[in-house]
């Protein structure tokens, strides 16, 4: 069973080790059974600042499916 999903600020983001070396990735964040990704270009906290939420379970199962692909 999950916590309810935990509000992430812009320092709980790292970026893929897997970067372009212009710096468009994808920053993600983690805790309490929680995963949120975001664009790293958009500004932190503004309306186009969307956000993907997965918990960590349903993360993992992706992950999977786009490492075989």
């Amino acid at each position: 069973m999950y916590t309810c999903r935990p509000r992430f600020a812009e320092y709980d983001f790292r970026k893929s080790s897997f970067s372009n070396p212009n710096q468009d990735c994808v920053g993600i964040a983690q805790r309490s059974g929680w995963v949120e990704l975001r664009d790293s270009k958009t500004e932190f906290g503004t309306p186009s600042d969307q956000r993907i939420v997965l918990t960590g379970d349903v993360f993992r199962s992706f992950l999977t499916v786009i490492t075989r692909s």
